[in-house]
């Protein structure tokens, strides 16, 4: 069912398509081309965050299966039946393979649903058209991304040749489970590597059935590998591995720290890390439309129910327009997003992942009021829905950037906003954070503007715009919000590395 025909689906088709991918879910690893049960025996259970109901009893991989996985990797990569297939040959494959992920979407739709609890519409509008956008522009840069040939002495040629690394491992995170593994898999692929994932314990289901349909797209066994397991030991395991070339990482600052250890305890393999954020959005009181910015503000920070690493959770406000915006905010953001069932299409906020995820919120939320913070809607759990790990969208304002909620990062559907005075103050308080990931600033003024962009540190700046983007946009911060970029085609070249070829000619003509 292709994703075109899939936007007319009305909530019992789409529970309809969950019994049906229910009665088929994959649950062992995927190594070398086969569905293969954990070298241990061990399994851990995946839940529906909606319901609490157990999905599926999933294998949980160990460092034994780690070492399978890398073991085939590096047979395949070392054979060259990936690494060194013609170009255009490599770039059929990746095509295909997206067209499988398009074909097979009402599977992947509803496992993606029921295993991280995101509305069916986000995955279906958003998520799955991503995941098919990225493999095909890696796919594009197979044969655009070339060596150089440099002016030298008339008897030497120079070449600097582009190559793959080897075997890369990624650990991709619950909150976008197809669209970050594909971050990570599409350009380690179209660059020639093979690829071992270990996706998040929390939503381990689809990234089963991508591995599958790699396969059933003409990619040859051992080139793309998936273990399940903890991130404590089977990740562990990875980012320690003697044989991995390189390890991208997307979590918290606090793991990507320990991955960083890893690397350097193993063989100092490249690292590629995208953590956490607490990015603020910067509203000038000469801003262009305060509709537009409000809208902004709290789509920013309700979209995919708060679990977004560039969620524009700190919203400074600058004092003549302050009082203006939190109403306007109470007014249109209050109800903008109402929890629900996730299989219904007209539902737009679903579960957060755990029931351990909407308690930490839910304490958060507890610290802002604790702390002082107004509240002014939001801040409990949806009535009806006490089943599940929903949590309400949440506004605080009279927020200080030293409170508990303006300095962690919560993972979940809070607002702070936070007043300010003039240019030195919203910047002072912008950087005052470990984090550097993504910003917005909202000015009518075009010189105020580029000072405020160049001055904030973080990876991505929207200017009177948030989270736009496309294909050629590098995804990626600054400080602890890590090292990567990711969806450009810098994050094609990352997964390469260059050798020079100094070649000395025999004379000059004869």
């Amino acid at each position: 069912m292709s994703l075109a025909n899939l936007e007319s689906y009305q909530r019992t088709d789409w529970q309809q398509a969950a019994d049906r991918a229910g009665a088929n879910i994959e649950t062992r690893l995927f190594i070398d081309g086969e569905f293969v049960d954990a070298a241990g025996g061990g399994r851990f259970d995946t839940l529906n965050p909606a319901t609490g109901e157990v999905i599926a009893s999933m294998s949980a991989g160990t460092a034994a299966d780690i070492d399978r996985a890398v073991a085939a990797a590096r047979r395949a990569f070392r054979s060259g039946v990936w690494s060194r297939m013609a170009p255009r040959r490599r770039m059929e494959v990746l095509y295909r393979f997206a067209d499988l992920v398009e074909a097979r979407a009402e599977q992947l739709a509803v496992l993606e649903t029921l295993d991280m609890g995101k509305p069916i519409a986000d995955v279906i509008g958003e998520d799955l058209p991503a995941v098919c956008q990225t493999l095909r522009f890696m796919a594009e840069c197979i044969d655009k991304v070339d060596g150089a040939v440099t002016n030298t002495a008339d008897d030497v040629v120079h070449m600097v040749l582009r190559e793959p690394l080897g075997v890369v491992g990624a650990i991709s995170p619950w909150n976008y489970p197809l669209l970050m593994a594909t971050w990570k898999i599409a350009p380690a692929l179209a660059a020639g590597n093979t690829v071992v994932l270990k996706p998040a314990e929390q939503s381990p289901l689809s990234c089963l059935r991508l591995a599958e349909l790699f396969l059933e797209a003409g990619g040859p066994p051992g080139v793309f590998n998936v273990v399940n397991g903890m991130g404590e030991e089977a990740g562990k395991a990875l980012a320690l591995h003697p044989n991995v070339a390189k390890i991208s990482f997307t979590g918290s600052t606090e793991v990507g720290k320990l991955i960083l250890q890893y690397a350097g305890q193993s063989n100092m393999k490249h690292v590629g890390l995208e953590c956490g954020g607490k990015s603020p959005q910067l509203f000038m009181a000469d801003l262009p439309d305060l509709g537009s910015a409000v809208a902004a503000a709290y789509n920013g920070v309700f979209a995919n129910m708060g679990e977004v690493c560039s969620a524009g959770s700190r919203l400074l406000v600058e004092r003549p327009i302050y009082m203006d915006f939190i109403e306007r905010f109470i007014a249109e953001g209050r109800d903008a997003y109402v929890p629900g069932d996730p299989l219904d299409p007209g539902t737009n906020m679903g579960p957060l992942v755990t029931r351990s995820d909407q308690q930490r919120v839910l304490a958060m939320i507890q610290a802002g009021r604790d702390e002082g913070a107004t509240l002014h809607f939001g801040g409990d759990v949806p009535a009806g829905l006490e089943r599940g790990a929903f949590v309400n969208p949440t506004l605080f304002a009279d927020v200080n950037n030293d409170m508990t909620i303006a300095r962690q990062e919560i993972f979940g559907p809070v607002a702070s906003v936070i007043p300010f005075d003039g240019v030195d103050e919203v910047l002072e308080i912008a950087n005052d954070t470990i984090y550097g990931l993504a910003a917005g600033v909202w000015t009518r003024d075009i010189d105020k503007g580029f000072h405020l962009l160049k001055r904030i540190e973080a990876g991505i700046v929207w200017v009177n715009c948030y989270e736009g983007g496309d294909m050629t946009q590098p995804f990626g911060g600054y400080k602890q919000s890590g090292n990567a970029r990711d969806k450009c085609i810098d994050s094609y070249k990352s997964y390469t590395q260059s050798k020079s070829a100094w070649i000395q000619l025999a004379g000059g003509p004869g």
